[in-house]
């Protein structure tokens, strides 16, 4: 949680960097705002009960749409909806054979956020986010042996609606809107009760670049 606060306040100290070394660009805070986002999530997980469950960050993709909607100069509402890839790598040793286990899923993210904008470009985000599981891929490897299975929930033990929490911040210089957040789940993947293989929480850290228009 340490190394994810130290990046998180790297990034975003970077985008407010950015944006107080551009030229002054017209105030829009007032302005409803419609717009398109694309970029990385770096995602982990971690043992709701706090077990020794071992994973390893991996990458995946996160982009969709979001709405700016002013109260006012200085507050806002920004609901967003994203597909959003999470997952984790995790791997050791097993009878002198090497092992992996790489798992990619992919939600339905809905943040809906509170907008706090101090300044003409930096725009402060923070809410409650609901996921909805779409697809699950995970990829086992034991020595030479390599198996992958891909994964519909329909109706399956596992939690496919999933509440969470969001914070973070947004720079705007004129129509391009370069985002960082920190997000994680409040519930972990147990479902009703039957399926704990493993039963987590994600977490991730999210970086986008988008295009707004007013």
């Amino acid at each position: 949680m340490k190394k994810t606060i130290i990046i998180i306040t790297t990034l975003v100290t970077s985008l407010v960097s950015i944006g107080k070394a551009q030229d002054a660009t017209p105030d829009v805070r007032e302005k409803l705002a419609f717009g398109l986002k694309a970029g990385v999530n770096r995602s982990n997980v971690y043992d709701a009960t706090g077990q020794n469950f071992i994973a390893n960050a991996k990458i995946g993709f996160a982009g969709g749409a979001f709405v700016g909607i002013p109260i006012g100069k200085y507050l806002g509402i920004q609901p967003e909806a994203l597909i959003s890839q999470k997952g984790y790598k995790s791997s050791g040793s097993l009878l002198g054979f090497i092992y992996s286990d790489t798992r990619t899923t992919t939600y339905l993210d809905i943040p809906l956020q509170l907008q706090f904008k101090p300044f003409e470009f930096l725009t402060v985000l923070g809410g409650v986010q609901y996921s909805y599981l779409l697809h699950q891929n995970d990829v086992y490897a034991f020595g030479a042996n390599s198996t992958a299975q891909d994964q519909e929930f329909k109706n399956d033990n596992a939690r496919k609606n999933i509440f969470g929490a969001v914070v973070g911040a947004d720079i705007t210089i004129d129509h391009f809107v370069f985002s960082a957040k920190a997000c994680w789940d409040l519930q972990n993947n147990a479902g009703n009760g039957s399926s704990y293989t493993p039963r987590y929480k994600n977490v991730w850290l999210q970086a986008t670049v988008g295009f707004r228009l007013y």
